[in-house]
C-alpha cells in the first residue's frame, strides 16, 4: 500500500513514520476492537449450544456476562482509536505542511519554479489533508486485516471448510481491490493538479485586479478563470465517478464473497456438520465480516487518493534548488564593493561592471528583461549561467544565500507589504524605534504618508497594502529596504507611482541617508539619476555606456530617448 510512485512514496513513509507510536496505539486498539467484534457471533452461538439449548441459567449468566466484557472492551477500544487516528491525521498533515513550508521559503530556492503561488497552497491545504487522511487510514486498514484473521480462525474452529475460504479468498480479494484503486489514484492526481491550477489563477487575478480593471481586461480574465475552473470541475467529476465505480465495485466484490460464505455455511448445517448456535456464530461471522471489507474499501480509497497526493508534494520537496549552499564567510562587518566578472545570464551577455565600496550608482536597462535578470544575479536567487558575481572579492555562488541577502539587499518594484501597521511594515521584525526611524521615514516620504493615516504610523494596512494608493506603498517599501541599512542596497523603480515632486525630494534624500554606503538604483527615472555619481547602460546585454548623467543626456542621443521620455 506504500509503494507509489516516486517521491510519493517515501513522503508516506516520512508521514507514517513521523506518527508511528500513535499508529502502532491505534492499530492495537483498533486490532483489539476487531477481535472483540468477531467474538460476538461466536460468544451468541455458545449461549444458543450451551444455555439455551441445555435450558442452563448460570451458564447463560455466566456467557452473558462475557458478552457484556466483549461490548465494553469494544466500544472503549473504538473510541480511543478514534481519538487517537483522528489526531495522528491531523498531525501528519500538519508536519507535511511544515515540511512543504520550509521548502519554499529555503534561501536556494527552487520550490517555486513553474508553479503558481495559489498551486503551492492548494497543496499545503488539499495535498497534505489527503495525505494525512492515509496516516489517519492506516490502522483501520490494520484492524481490518486483523479482524478478517481473527474471523477465520473463528471459523476454522467452526467449520475448516469456512476457515480456509476465508484464509484463501481474502489475498486474491484485496489484490483486485488494488488494480481497481488505479484508476482512482491516476484521476484523483488530475483533480489535484486542476484544483491547483485554479487556485493559482485565482490568486493572480485577485493580485491583479486594479490593473485589470485599469485596462478593461476584466472579461477576459473572467473568460480564462471560467475555462480554468471548467477544467477543474471537469477533472473532479472524473474523479468522484471513479471513487463511486471504486466503491460500487469494492463493495460488490465483498457482497458475492460473503453471500458465496453464507451459502457454503447453510449447506453444512443441512448436512448436519453445524449445529444451531455454530450456523448462527457462522451466519453472523459473515454479516460481520461486511465491516472489514467496508473499511478497506475505505482505505483503499484514501490510499489511492493519498499517494497522488504525496507524488505532487514530493515533486516540490526533492525539487532541485536555484543555488547552491556555499560556504566562504563574508567579514564583520563586511567590507568592499560589487564586481561582475563575464556575467552572463538570460538578457545578460559578458558583463563587466566595478561598483566601488559606498559610491551611488544608477543603472538604466531598456530592457526590463535585463534589468529582472541582473536583481536575480544580485540577490543570488540564481547563479550565473558563466562568470560571477563578487562581494569584496569573494563571488556570491561561494557564500550561503541567506549570508548575501543579509549584505545585499534586492528590492524589487514589485515588493507586497504585510496586512499589519504602517510601523511593522517598515521594520520588518525588528523592535527599532518609531524615532530611530525617523530619518528613514523621512528619505521615503513615508511620514507625508503617516500624516494623512487616521492613526499615523500606527494604522494598520490591508491585505498586500492595498488600502494605500500606489505611490504610498512603493514609498512605504522603498522605507522598508532601507530601515535594513544593508551594505549594498539594490533598488528597482522605487518611484514610479509618485508625483515628480516627490520624487526629487526622494532622490536627494535618499543620497544623504545612504552616504558612504554602497547603492544601486536600477531605474529610468531622471530625477534618481541625476543624484548618482555614475551612471551605467546595459543595452543588448551588454554595458553600452558608463559616465554622469549630464554628461550621458547631452552626448548619447539613445540615453536620452530613454530617460527623458
Amino acid at each position: 500500500m506504500l509503494d507509489g510512485s516516486p517521491p510519493g512514496g517515501s513522503v508516506l513513509r516520512r508521514a507514517i513514520t513521523a506518527q508511528r507510536r500513535r499508529v502502532a496505539a491505534a492499530s492495537l486498539l483498533g486490532t483489539t476492537h476487531q477481535a472483540c467484534e468477531a467474538m460476538v457471533p461466536v460468544v451468541i452461538g455458545v449461549i444458543i449450544d450451551r444455555a439455551v439449548a441445555t435450558g442452563s441459567g448460570a451458564a447463560l449468566l455466566r456467557w452473558l456476562l462475557v458478552l457484556a466484557v466483549l461490548f465494553l472492551v469494544l466500544s472503549t477500544c473504538y473510541r480511543t482509536a478514534a481519538r487517537i487516528t483522528d489526531g495522528s491525521g491531523e498531525l501528519a498533515a500538519h508536519r507535511i505542511r511544515t515540511e512543504l513550508g520550509t521548502r519554499v521559503l529555503d534561501p536556494r530556492g527552487g520550490a517555486d519554479s513553474g508553479r503558481l503561488p495559489g498551486a503551492l497552497t492548494a497543496m499545503a491545504t488539499g495535498d497534505a489533508a489527503r495525505v494525512g487522511a492515509v496516516v489517519a487510514a492506516l490502522p483501520y486498514g490494520i484492524a481490518a486485516v486483523a479482524g478478517l484473521a481473527v474471523s477465520a480462525v473463528a471459523l476454522l474452529r467452526v467449520s475448516v471448510p469456512l476457515g480456509l475460504l476465508i484464509l484463501l479468498g481474502v489475498p486474491p480479494l484485496l489484490w483486485l481491490g488494488h488494480l481497481i484503486s488505479r484508476p482512482l489514484e491516476r484521476r484523483s492526481e488530475a483533480e489535484q493538479e486542476q484544483a491547483a491550477h485554479a487556485s493559482g489563477v485565482a490568486a493572480d487575478l485577485v493580485a491583479g485586479l486594479r490593473v485589470l480593471k485599469g485596462i478593461g481586461a476584466e472579461p477576459a480574465a473572467v473568460d480564462r478563470y471560467r475555462r480554468t475552473s471548467r477544467d477543474s470541475l471537469a477533472a473532479a467529476l472524473r474523479a468522484a465517478r471513479s471513487r463511486s465505480w471504486h466503491d460500487g465495485a469494492i463493495l460488490s466484490l465483498t457482497g458475492v464473497f460473503i453471500a458465496v460464505i453464507g451459502l457454503v455455511g447453510a449447506r453444512l448445517a443441512m448436512d448436519g456438520s453445524l449445529s444451531v448456535g455454530e450456523l448462527v456464530a457462522a451466519v453472523g461471522l459473515a454479516q460481520f465480516l461486511l465491516g472489514p471489507f467496508q473499511l478497506l474499501t475505505y482505505v483503499s480509497a484514501e490510499f489511492a487518493q493519498g499517494r497522488a497526493s504525496a507524488a505532487r508534494i514530493g515533486e516540490v520537496l526533492d525539487s532541485s534548488h536555484a543555488v547552491a549552499a556555499g560556504t566562504a564567510v563574508l567579514p564583520d562587518p563586511c567590507t568592499g564593493g560589487l564586481r561582475l566578472r563575464g556575467v552572463s545570464y538570460g538578457a545578460l551577455r559578458d558583463i563587466d561592471l566595478d561598483i566601488a565600496e559606498g559610491s551611488l550608482v544608477g543603472v538604466v536597462c531598456p530592457d526590463p528583461a535585463a534589468a529582472t535578470d541582473l536583481l536575480l544575479c544580485l540577490g543570488r536567487e540564481f547563479d550565473p549561467e558563466r562568470g560571477s558575481v563578487e562581494l569584496g572579492g569573494i563571488a556570491l555562488s561561494r557564500l550561503d544565500p541567506d549570508a548575501v541577502r543579509r549584505a545585499v539587499l534586492v528590492a524589487h518594484h514589485d515588493a507586497d507589504l504585510f496586512e499589519a501597521t504602517l510601523l511593522d511594515n517598515v521594520r520588518a521584525g525588528s523592535d527599532t524605534s518609531v524615532a530611530d526611524l525617523g530619518p528613514v521615514l523621512n528619505a521615503s516620504t513615508t511620514d507625508d504618508v503617516a500624516r494623512a493615516l487616521p492613526q499615523g504610523v500606527h494604522t494598520p494596512l490591508s491585505e498586500r497594502g492595498r488600502s494605500l494608493s500606489g505611490g504610498q506603498r512603493q514609498r512605504v517599501a522603498l522605507a522598508r529596504a532601507l530601515a535594513a541599512d544593508p551594505h549594498v542596497l539594490v533598488v528597482h523603480d522605487p518611484t514610479t507611482a509618485v508625483d515628480t515632486v516627490t520624487e526629487s525630494l526622494i532622490a536627494a534624500r535618499l543620497r544623504d541617508l545612504r552616504k558612504g554606503r554602497t547603492t544601486l538604483l536600477v531605474t529610468t527615472s531622471p530625477a534618481l539619476l541625476s543624484v548618482t555619481d555614475r551612471v551605467v547602460v546595459i543595452r543588448d546585454g551588454v554595458v553600452t555606456a558608463d559616465g554622469r548623467h549630464p554628461q550621458l543626456v547631452t552626448d548619447d542621443a539613445s540615453y536620452r530617448s530613454v530617460v527623458l521620455v
